[in-house]
């Protein structure tokens, strides 16, 4: 992994970390955020291995601009639930109830 990729897996999972309880962000506000406007599947990348990086980072936070959760993750929706958000039918989170504002 290149030095710029190592740095900006670490400013998207900085920005991860900051998503409050009970709130949610989409892949491409994260990479807005940092920056990168265009690159929301990067960003899921670094998301999806976010593991490499160490540490534990709230991933669960993260859904798409949609509001789904990630097909491959299924206790992804339990783990929000715990923290009070609630999807408006199974795997989509209503992102107007819950979206981080930042």
């Amino acid at each position: 992994m290149t030095v710029l990729n190592q740095a900006l897996a670490q400013q998207v999972l900085d920005l991860v970390d900051r998503i409050p309880r009970g709130r949610v962000a989409s892949y491409g506000q994260i990479a807005r955020l940092v920056g990168r406007p265009r690159n929301a599947r990067l960003v899921a990348k670094i998301i999806s291995q976010a593991e490499r990086y160490g540490g534990h980072h709230p991933c669960h936070r993260v859904v798409n601009a949609a509001g789904r959760l990630a097909p491959v993750w299924p206790d992804q929706e339990a783990l929000l639930w715990a923290e009070g958000v609630d999807c408006k039918k199974p795997g989509v989170v209503d992102m107007k109830l819950y979206q981080w504002e930042k």
